[in-house]
């Protein structure tokens, strides 16, 4: 006759349902990582924005960004269209400084879905800046 089966003790049930538990926290861990990476590695729109910058300056709590409005005027007395942006990099945060008050011309990427607002405020990061003659 063969011998019954014993049953399997109750701590590899246990130990089971917990590696279980910890491979899926590592799998969500991991596809935040890569969605992140994604969204900021891929840009959604680029482009070019002129006009004056009206307000700059460095905010947040614990992640510190450069955040500022550039205001395009298209006709002179017409209401000002304000174009919101953010700039990671801090040699063109000090170009911008430089240049507050005169015409700039600014080149944007839009990154969509940053998960969040420690990338910035908008999801319009300047990338370039650079100064437009008066015509």
């Amino acid at each position: 006759m063969a011998a019954p089966e014993m049953p399997a003790p109750k701590g590899s049930f246990l130990r089971s349902v917990r590696r279980a538990l910890w491979t899926f926290i590592l799998l969500g861990a991991v596809g935040l990582v890569v969605y992140t990476w994604g969204a900021w590695k891929f840009t959604y729109s680029e482009g070019e924005r002129a006009g004056y910058v009206q307000k700059f300056s460095k905010k947040g709590w614990l992640c510190k960004t450069w955040e500022g409005e550039l205001a395009m005027a298209n006709l002179p007395g017409a209401m000002p269209e304000v174009f919101p942006f953010t700039v990671h990099d801090e040699a063109v945060a000090a170009q911008l400084s430089q240049q507050m008050g005169e015409r700039v011309s600014v080149h944007y990427e839009q990154h969509l879905g940053l998960p969040t607002s420690c990338f910035g405020e908008t999801s319009y990061f300047v990338t370039q800046v650079r100064r437009v003659e008066a015509p």
